[in-house]
């Protein structure tokens, strides 16, 4: 994986994927150890977009790793605002760092990026398209809590028109046997039918749409609940008549299995009600923390320090 750029899940075999859960769970389990692996290379994180766990995890794992961050947290900030193109800001950053994170609200511009760059890029977020290093935390918190990435029934509940991490979740999900999905959304909302006939239709996998969670509350071992999203709307009224749709609360998780896990991307608004957290089922603040070494696996394997 040395010099790779990860844009799309789909760049990473799955074999690639174990290795990088697998790094995760070591450091997870000895993080001294790789206190020191990155000394000397510098991380840039390129935010076009507001980010709060996305920047600050990519940043905390490089410094973890003992190396150091440049960057800068919204376009305004960068030559962006002067017009300058993402493939001549990715000519100037490779001058100055040894790997390079991305989010921007428009889709594609990481690769874009990654086409125009001499180092690393990962996408660390495209508009309503991609978002992979949130896949690889999702995968290393359902591999180190349910012990198991096959074999499972699994809920995504919420925005799934334009949730960027329901579309890599789905697409990387695929290729694990026994994988079953549930898609919950109102009809404004629904899967895009490209993921539905691509990704799910395409590798045989079994889906049902509806539009309750109490419907399939008790068969789910997986629920991951997504906001909707407020900046993907064109029309506001739009946003205020669906974004209270879906509310999960202790109530509604009565018949849910004992060891059913609850997933979000976060942030969160209301789709999940405060008193939830004290759920033992409720497991969105480990997963921030597993982000955070997933992302710190994959610098590694990207610059090669991961012996």
């Amino acid at each position: 994986m040395l010099g790779k750029s990860l844009i799309d899940p789909m760049d990473l075999s799955v074999e690639e994927i174990y290795e990088i859960l697998d790094l995760g769970q070591k450091i997870i389990e000895d993080p001294e150890k790789y206190s020191q692996s990155c000394r000397g290379k510098i991380l840039a994180t390129l935010f076009y977009e507001p980010s709060t766990r996305t920047r600050l995890s990519f940043e905390a794992a490089m410094l973890r790793l003992g190396g150091s961050i440049i960057g800068f947290s919204q376009a305004a900030s960068s030559s962006a605002a002067k017009g300058e193109s993402v493939a001549d800001t990715i000519k100037t950053i490779e001058c100055y760092a040894d790997i390079a994170a991305m989010r921007h609200p428009k889709e594609g511009a990481p690769k874009v990026a990654a086409m125009n760059s001499a180092i690393p890029v990962i996408n660390a977020g495209d508009g309503g398209h991609q978002h992979p290093t949130q896949t690889l935390t999702d995968l290393l918190t359902i591999k180190s809590l349910k012990y198991r990435l096959t074999n499972l029934k699994i809920g995504v509940c919420g925005d799934l028109k334009f949730g960027r991490t329901v579309h890599s979740l789905i697409k990387a999900m695929s290729r694990y046997e026994g994988v079953e999905f549930y898609l919950i959304s109102p009809d404004e909302l629904k899967i895009p039918n490209y993921i539905k006939e691509e990704i799910l239709e395409k590798n045989n996998i079994k889906y049902k749409e509806v539009k309750k969670i109490d419907e399939v509350i008790e068969e789910l071992d997986i629920l991951y609940m997504t906001r909707v999203q407020r900046e993907r709307f064109f029309n506001e009224d739009d946003y205020v008549r669906l974004k209270d749709r879906y509310i999960l609360t202790n109530e509604k998780l009565q018949n849910a299995k004992e060891d059913m896990i609850i997933m979000h991307p976060l942030p969160r608004v209301n789709e999940i009600h405060v008193s939830v957290d004290d759920n033992k089922r409720a497991k969105y603040f480990n997963q921030v923390k597993y982000g955070m070494y997933a992302r710190m696996a994959l610098i590694l394997k990207l610059l090669g320090r991961d012996e």
